[in-house]
Parts: C-alpha cells; sequence; structure tokens
C-alpha cells in the first residue's frame, strides 16, 4: 500500500532530514517549512520511526483539501477512509491548528472533524458508540491558507524521546537538535570530537550514536506499534535488522567536559543508557583546560551557556575568551556552535562564521555558527 508521510522538522532542518529520508530510500514528494512529504509504505513508517534522527514526528497523511464552510470540512473529512486505520476500539483523538483560514476557530474545527470520523466510522462498522479502549490514534487537523491536512501520529511522544535521557541537566539541548548540528558538521569517525560544554552529554552521545549506526529509536516504543493496520512482524524485522547494523568495530575519540560535576554524572549515566560509554570520554572539567589533545583537525560542537538559559555573563565571556585563543593555536580545528547570542562571532574569531543557520532550541531563537578550520597538512612519507 503506498502512503503519504509527512517528517516533521524544526525550522531550518528541512534540509537535513530530507537527506535522511532519501538515505532510507524513500521519495521526497515535497519540502516545505518545517516538514517533508515523502511516499512510502506501512514499513516506511516502522522504518522511519527508527531511524531518523533529526525529524520531530512521522505522520501519515489521510487527505488535504479546501475547507471554506464547516460542512465542507465534515463531508470531505468523512469521505477519507478512516476505518482502514482506526479499529471499532481505537482511542482517538483530534488535535488542530488554524493559520489565515476562513475556518479560523480550532475547537470548532476539532469538532467537526471528531463528528465527521465517528460518522465514517459508526457507518462502517454498524456501531453507534466506541468504547475507545483500544490503540490510540491521534489525528491532527492544519488548517493553512484555507487548505486542510488531516494526518494521523505515527510515532506518539516526539522522536527527541530517545529513551537513553535517565537523568536531566539545566536547559538541555533536544536529541534531535543536537544531532542535527554533528549531521551538519565536518565530523565523522576518525577526527577527534570534544564538547567542552557538554552538560547531560545529549551532543556526544549522539555523535557516538551515528558513528556507530545506532538507530536512534531503537529503545523507544511508538504509537503506531499498537496498530492493527501495522503488521507486528515489520517490527520485529525492522528492529532486528537495526541490531544488526551497529557498528561495535568503529574506534572513536569522543571528549565531553563539563565544569558542574553533576552534569558529567548524568552525562555518563545517559551514555550508558544509549550504549555508548565506551567511546566517550567524560571529564568534570572547566572548559579553560581544553587543549587539542595533541590532534590536528579536531571538530568542537557545542551548546554553551548562554544568556537566556544559565551562567553568569562573566562566565560566558571567558568561554568565548578560550574558543578565541584554543582556535588561534590550533588553526586547523573547526567550530560549531549554537548559541542566541548575536556577538558570538565578534566574541570568539572576531569575523563572521563561514556558515550560520538560524534554528530554535525549544521556542528559543537561536544560530548555529560554523567556522571552519585550515586543511591540516598532508603527512609526508619518509
Amino acid at each position: 500500500m503506498k502512503l503519504e508521510l509527512i517528517a516533521t522538522a524544526t525550522f531550518g532542518l528541512e534540509a537535513v532530514v530530507k537527506r535522511e529520508i532519501e538515505a532510507l530510500g524513500y521519495k521526497i514528494l515535497k519540502s516545505e517549512d518545517a516538514k517533508i512529504t515523502y511516499l512510502g509504505d506501512e514499513r516506511a513508517i516502522v522504518r522511519s520511526n527508527l531511524w531518523l534522527r533529526c525529524a520531530d514526528r512521522v505522520l501519515l497523511k489521510m487527505g488535504e483539501f479546501k475547507a471554506l464552510e464547516f460542512e465542507e470540512l465534515f463531508q470531505q473529512t468523512k469521505a477519507l477512509p478512516w476505518e482502514e486505520w482506526i479499529v471499532p476500539d481505537g482511542k482517538f483523538t483530534v488535535t488542530g491548528s488554524s493559520v489565515k483560514s476562513k475556518l479560523h476557530s480550532v475547537p470548532a474545527c476539532q469538532s467537526i472533524v471528531k463528528k465527521a470520523i465517528v460518522s465514517r466510522l459508526s457507518e462502517v462498522y454498524g456501531m453507534d458508540e466506541f468504547p475507545e479502549t483500544g490503540a490510540e490514534y491521534t489525528v491532527k487537523a492544519t488548517l493553512l491558507k484555507d487548505r486542510v491536512t488531516l494526518t494521523i501520529d505515527t510515532s506518539g511522544t516526539g522522536l527527541h524521546k530517545r529513551g537513553y535521557r535517565v537523568q536531566m541537566t539545566a536547559a538541555p539541548i533536544k536529541e534531535t537538535l543536537a544531532a542535527a548540528m554533528v549531521s551538519l558538521s565536518f565530523w565523522r569517525a576518525g577526527r577527534v570530537l570534544i564538547d567542552p560544554c557538554c552538560g547531560s552529554g545529549t551532543i556526544p552521545i549522539e555523535a557516538a550514536m551515528m558513528a556507530k549506526n545506532i538507530a536512534p529509536g531503537l529503545s523507544r516504543s511508538f504509537a503506531s506499534e499498537g496498530w492493527e493496520a501495522i503488521r507486528p512482524e515489520l517490527w520485529k524485522e525492522e528492529r532486528k535488522a537495526a541490531y544488526e547494523a551497529i557498528d561495535n568495530e568503529t574506534e572513536l575519540e569522543i571528549y565531553a567536559y563539563d565544569i558542574d560535576k553533576a552534569a558529567v554524572e548524568a552525562a555518563v549515566e545517559n551514555a550508558i543508557e544509549a550504549g555508548v560509554d565506551d567511546c566517550i570520554v567524560f571529564k568534570h572539567m572547566d572548559m579553560q583546560r581544553m587543549d587539542a589533545l595533541g590532534k590536528t583537525g579536531g571538530i568542537v560542537i557545542t551548546n554553551p551557556p548562554y544568556g537566556e538559559r544559565i551562567g553568569e555573563k562573566e562566565e560566558i565571556e571567558k568561554i568565548y575568551a578560550k574558543y578565541s585563543s584554543f582556535f588561534k593555536e590550533n588553526p586547523t580545528w573547526s567550530l560549531f556552535m549554537i548559541t542566541s547570542d548575536k556577538e558570538a562571532e565578534a566574541k570568539t574569531f572576531g569575523r563572521p562564521a563561514d556558515r550560520r543557520r538560524k534554528l530554535y532550541n525549544g521556542n528559543l531563537e537561536v544560530c548555529y555558527y560554523q567556522f571552519h578550520g585550515q586543511k591540516p597538512p598532508k603527512e609526508t612519507k619518509e
């Protein structure tokens, strides 16, 4: 069965998620702000949830149409084959949003969509009442400029919830954003990676999981696992394939430091839970002591404290000063840093970043600054 799926994403990460979908072998139909529509099947639902590192959710697209009146919304919603997915005892809720649309009352739209689905299922199943004691289905009605898109959420809890974060610290970065930072950097296995402000360890853990080819959704469950329309053997097959795909041979050099001892302890626990504690060196250490470890061409990927989050201004200034001196002494190293500080370029390098990308850390607008180091000299053979 050919299905249209939608991977939602944080604004600014659409291209990253698009590449991930293409790497899974699926055809992109459309890429828009915060969502990528692609063609797949039942297995694609399973594989996408297990493997997409930077997407927020995977939605099953049920239909799209124009609606200017509530009757249009009702009739066109009812015309869709909801019974192909929602079983008689299915528990379903309707969420919604409306932007620049004549039908601007979100509660009213939600109510109409719910009634239309119930009406359809009543006719198909010959039932007047539904127990709603079975699998969960979250239907979303998105109205944009009078166009209605109806979807069912296959993920359940957002995909950033990998399942390994057993310990939290102040202002943690979302796992999906951390994975995107690594994906957008030059880092790969064989190059040293340092996060000098690691917090609960999200960036180094995501990097290690990527290098070891650990599927990000391998240790969690998804809403669609309980759906009768998706054969249980698909989940078993894809999970088995994901376990077999893990690379335990690649040697990694990843270092994670933090001045907060509790943060380092949390990071270690999270790394153990993620199965990557053997390839990350954690240290309770002031980043002022960070050195190049005798390496050239290293990468620093970090989410340092900034004004809106934690840390005193003087401490933040010290961090920038350290970056400035470190990269002057180590010109082959590169820095990939996310911050809301609009003066970060001047404070670290005194020049514009080689690349910058506007992103969102939660609801906070931030910039992902990329400072590229010089190419290391080639080793000469004697």
